[in-house]
């Protein structure tokens, strides 16, 4: 494994990390599956797992933290593993059960940090923003959590880059312990954040942490223009993979399966290693329903794509950052 700081902060993150957004704690069998995928990305060195309180209402911050705890503590000490989780989404049916107000976020640290049976969370992110509550009362919970311990670092998911700016200058303003980290959605058919995130990311110092690498597994490869939908795969059930599958996006996959193979490695492998091919990319959160899925994606740590690879993928999709030129 390789590890990268987290922006211009001393906290190192393996180049992959172990989501848990899509882990199907469902069955006996499934949480099986999950936990020796655990048990494989430890071993393989990723130190960086990643969850939220409102995935599978709870159930998945509850199994990390069972599956955490349970492994022996000498082979799986809290301090050389990187957790986070997240706020916003709703956790209840009340009135203050969702969104970034203080009370929200003083609430689910605590529901959090019980789930998960740790004393700290490394990072703690702001699932989304919210419109309805002052920057300067979720800003201030985030650092008032910093202060306590509960949290180490803090930082935003799906934050437009505005928003981000405009955090910055209450934390500048009120003197608040800083931002630290981005985790937005990213791959080769979502590339927004090459427009202006990235940028803005880099001039803070802030972390970015991409979820979604593989394009809701678009780019495994698993789905292929003209033949049947794997069964059991996720877009069998899902419906933001499913909205994926157009003939268009399929036409791309192919020609993507064939760059991939004149590099002797598969789609996903190529896919990651594309993904995180900027150095302002701290980590790439991936999901396995099985190890042998984080198996095959391990491999993208070692490969290293021709830059004559990156002009072609720009040209398939299309793909030119945005500027405006007046006059």
């Amino acid at each position: 494994m390789k590890y990268r700081n987290l922006g211009k902060q001393g906290l190192k993150v393996s180049e992959l990390a172990l989501g848990s957004w899509m882990t199907d704690v469902s069955s006996a069998s499934k949480q099986d599956l999950a936990d020796q995928s655990l048990k494989l990305a430890y071993s393989k060195g990723i130190n960086f797992f990643d969850c939220a309180d409102a995935y599978s209402g709870g159930a998945a911050e509850r199994f990390l933290g069972k599956a955490l705890k349970e492994f022996p503590r000498k082979e799986f000490p809290r301090k050389e593993l990187v957790l986070s989780s997240k706020v916003y989404f709703p956790t209840g049916p009340g009135i203050n059960d969702r969104g970034l107000s203080r009370k929200h976020i003083m609430e689910s640290i605590d529901q959090s940090l019980t789930n998960l049976q740790t004393d700290y969370l490394d990072l703690y992110f702001c699932h989304r923003f919210d419109p309805n509550t002052p920057l300067e009362e979720t800003l201030m919970a985030l650092s008032d959590l910093v202060d306590q311990g509960k949290i180490l670092y803090y930082g935003v998911s799906e934050w437009r880059p505005v928003q981000i700016l405009e955090a910055q200058l209450v934390i500048q303003k009120l003197g608040l312990h800083p931002m630290s980290v981005v985790q937005p959605q990213y791959n080769m058919f979502d590339r927004y954040i090459e427009h202006e995130l990235i940028d803005v990311c880099g001039k803070l110092g802030l972390g970015i942490v991409p979820f979604s690498p593989l394009s809701q597994g678009l780019l495994t490869g698993k789905y292929r223009k003209g033949q049947k939908i794997p069964a059991g795969s996720r877009a069998t059930y899902q419906d933001q993979i499913q909205a994926l599958l157009t003939d268009d996006n399929l036409d791309k996959v192919e020609a993507l399966i064939k760059m991939a193979n004149e590099l002797d490695t598969d789609l996903a492998t190529f896919a990651l290693a594309w993904t995180k091919r900027d150095p302002r990319i701290s980590s790439l959160i991936t999901g396995a329903s099985k190890p042998s899925q984080l198996e095959n994606n391990l491999k993208a740590v070692d490969l290293k794509i021709p830059e004559e690879y990156f002009g072609r993928i720009d040209q398939l999709f299309g793909f030119k950052k945005f500027e405006r030129h007046i006059g």
